[in-house]
């Protein structure tokens, strides 16, 4: 890939193995865990430790989860703040780069779901990701930004038919309805 022409080129730090756009990406949240947090935050809404910790499907244990909030805060792809509603909690938020991640998600689910076996809500869950396309793409990034980043979106919880994942509970929702919608039998015309 071709550097912007204003670009500055960035020099390796020494733990890093290669500049491989790739590598690098992966050294950030390449883990086993890192994805599942950010997708927790991103389509469930869980964004204290308590939730993402006790509403983890994969059953994260807790030093693992403290660890890769640390590591994405370090990396820029969360912001944790002191929660308005609880002192002794913290709100996490996603920035910019970590609402970028929404397409590589999509596209990991698509993957998955092609290639190995799901359970059937989830295949679901992703066709319809897939299917959504940009329409529905530009609509969960443009939740997730007023919601994470906009004007006090770290303390900004969900509205009620807002939250990505109520938008994706309705596009499923219309995905139902229109595979259960019966088709026009066509009649054979009198002749």
């Amino acid at each position: 890939m071709a550097r912007r022409p204003n670009q500055p080129q960035k020099q390796l730090k020494e733990d890093q193995r290669s500049g491989c756009p790739i590598n690098l990406a992966l050294e950030v949240f390449g883990d086993k865990w890192s994805l599942i947090v950010l997708r927790d935050i991103i389509f469930g809404n869980r964004r204290h430790f308590g939730t993402l910790l006790s509403q983890s499907e994969e059953g994260i244990a807790s030093n693992i989860l403290a660890d890769r909030l640390r590591r994405l805060t370090g990396a820029n792809l969360l912001v944790q703040a002191d929660d308005p509603t609880h002192k002794q909690r913290s709100v996490y938020s996603l920035t910019e780069e970590a609402i970028e991640l929404l397409p590589i998600l999509i596209s990991l689910a698509a993957w998955g779901t092609k290639h190995l076996r799901v359970g059937k809500e989830y295949a679901f869950r992703a066709r319809v990701l897939e299917n959504g396309g940009a329409k529905l793409l530009r609509k969960l990034t443009a939740e997730l930004r007023r919601d994470h980043i906009g004007a006090q979106g770290l303390f900004r919880s969900y509205s009620e038919d807002g939250r990505p994942s109520v938008v994706l509970e309705a596009a499923m929702a219309d995905a139902v309805k229109s595979s259960r919608s019966p088709t026009k039998s066509r009649r054979p015309s009198a002749r």
